[in-house]
Order: structure tokens, then sequence, then C-alpha cells
């Protein structure tokens, strides 16, 4: 399991509950030591929204690119707020014309989750 962040702190306290709690294969990284060639069978991602379009493209970008190496049958979920650019991430199709087409799995309180599943066969 990796656990990535862009703060310390946040990474710090993820050490500590994971060996509280006495979670095996917790590694929490920063985005730059995840590896290229890590595949993954799950991503949940809470992006950082607030820190402009350009950037949170940017973030978006790296990230969705590795959704070719989701194994198949993979998921991600994004989870954002309504208020804060879920219903425009979606419906401007800027996650599908990025290649990353999603549907609106779940919303409550505001929040969505866009959801993307790769095929079975890969």
């Amino acid at each position: 399991m990796w656990a990535v962040d862009v703060n310390d702190h946040a990474l710090e306290h993820c050490r500590r509950n994971a060996e509280r709690l006495g979670v095996r294969g917790v590694r929490c990284a920063r985005p730059e030591h995840v590896p290229d060639d890590v595949r993954f069978d799950f991503i949940v991602s809470n992006p950082a929204i607030r820190i402009g379009k350009p950037q949170l493209h940017a973030m978006l970008r790296h990230w969705l690119d590795r959704l070719d190496r989701l194994v198949p049958g993979g998921k991600a979920d994004l989870v954002v707020h309504k208020h804060l650019g879920a219903d425009s991430l979606q419906r401007w199709r800027w996650l599908g014309e990025q290649g990353w087409p999603t549907e609106r799995y779940a919303s409550q309180k505001g929040f969505r989750i866009l959801c993307r599943t790769t095929a079975q066969d890969g």
C-alpha cells in the first residue's frame, strides 16, 4: 500500500498510525518517491483542488498517466466536493479529454466520487 502526500507532517502521521495499528506494508511517500514502474490495484485520491487549475491539471495528468499501469480490473476514484469542481471536472469532459473518462459513482453531502475501472483483460 502506498500512502502519498506532499505534506511531510501528514506522512509522519501516516507512518505512526500504521505502526500503532500494526498495519504492515504501508509505504508513506512523497509523489516523487513513488517508482514509475509501480502497478496499482486501486487508486483513491482527494486531489488538492485549491492549488489552482494549471497546477491541479498538471498533478492530475501525472497521476492519471499511471492509470495505464492499473492492473486489469483495477479501479481509481477521485473524491471531490461539488463546490470545488467535481462537476466541472467531469462535465467539462476534462478528465475524458485526458483519456480518463469517469462516471459519478456516488454523491453525498456535496462530495462526488468520480470512478474509472479498467477492463478485466487489461
